[in-house]
């Protein structure tokens, strides 16, 4: 089969890879139908050292199922597919209390032997812990949107859960990325009174506009912190939504906090330590987050995107198949794209 391989920082290839097969008992191979690339995809096409074996890259995917191992009951052969961007077991301490990326079983695609989602097809561990059936066609409308389940919008959920999103609140989103404008739709859903999305892109401020931001701050820095001050009251947001990763913002989604708020982080951070230690200290200020368990979340979701109450998928605003993916990773580096999609 064909898979994208990513040899280093900016050397992304699509090449013939061994076509995937069951290892063991509890597998699925699945035959990609949808697939994307993510934000933090970016981190390693910026920085990755050259490998001579390449790594296989892509977590978030559909598919259709082509085999099932002897123990897998929950999926078969013929079943269309999401899957969350980390495999896990599901029946785990930590998968039943709905953390599923701390699965003492589970792992990431494209590692250990593992393909990754940007290719042809994946053989998929722990299949009955981590694949959810979809009650529509492949080439269903809403496929955009679905996709999102696997990693985006969930992601976008898991820090406006981890921030306390609620009815009344003020929210304010860091990060204008796909994730940052799933935040705006996951703090609306949970009933956010006020949404500040902190983006300086013009068709993404249109975009979370549509999604229900009622603020949009364009300034940095100092800058930032006092605007969005200056639309609280002067006290801050109660949940600050975190969905870049860089030492810059996540300064500033601290400082933007108000007295006892909380920052839900979600971007990778490229950082060892969390700045603003005594600040946020001394303002009671909680610090949450982390990699979105999102199979805890797909059958929460999904009937809100079958049902179109939401509609995530409006963050690809590109679409292409798997020879256009290293453009895909160089028009989202450079900013020419929110998010690409790939067809099969």
């Amino acid at each position: 089969m064909r898979a994208t391989v990513m040899y280093g920082a900016g050397d992304v290839r699509v090449e013939t890879v061994p076509d995937p097969g069951l290892v063991e008992a509890t597998d699925a191979v699945v035959r990609v139908t949808r697939a994307a690339i993510c934000g933090s995809d970016l981190w390693p096409y910026k920085s990755m050292e050259h490998s001579e074996t390449g790594r296989r890259m892509g977590h978030e995917f559909i598919g259709v199922v082509e085999a099932a191992g002897s123990d897998v009951r929950t999926v078969k052969a013929g079943d269309l597919v999401v899957a969350p961007f980390v495999w896990s077991d599901g029946t785990c301490v930590f998968c039943q209390e709905g953390l599923q990326t701390s699965c003492l079983h589970g792992g990431r695609y494209g590692f250990d032997g593992v393909d990754g989602g940007q290719g042809e097809a994946v053989r998929v561990p722990q299949a009955d812990g981590t694949l959810v059936v979809l009650p529509v066609s492949a080439d269903n409308a809403l496929m955009p949107s679905l996709v999102t389940l696997t990693d985006v919008m969930a992601t976008g959920h898991h820090a406006a859960l981890a921030a306390g999103v609620g009815p009344g609140k003020a929210v304010a989103v860091v990060g204008d990325g796909a994730v940052g404008l799933c935040a705006v739709i996951a703090a609306r859903r949970l009933g956010a009174e006020q949404v500040i999305l902190l983006g300086r892109h013009s068709d993404r401020i249109a975009l979370a506009r549509e999604f229900g931001a009622t603020d949009i701050v364009s300034e940095r820095g100092d800058e930032a912190v006092e605007r969005v001050r200056q639309l609280t009251d002067g006290l801050g947001a109660h949940s600050v939504l975190e969905c870049v990763g860089l030492e810059q913002s996540t300064v500033t989604a601290l400082s933007i906090a108000r007295p006892g708020g909380t920052v839900g982080r979600v971007g990778v951070p490229q950082a060892e330590s969390i700045p603003e230690g005594l600040t946020t200290f001394m303002d009671n200020v909680a610090i949450a987050g982390g990699p979105a368990p999102a199979r805890a979340y797909i059958e929460e979701l999904l009937p809100d995107v079958l049902e179109g109450r939401i509609e995530p998928g409006r963050v690809f605003d590109r679409i292409g198949r798997l020879d256009d993916v290293p453009d895909g990773y160089r028009a989202m580096n450079e900013r020419e794209a929110i998010k690409v999609m790939i067809e099969f």
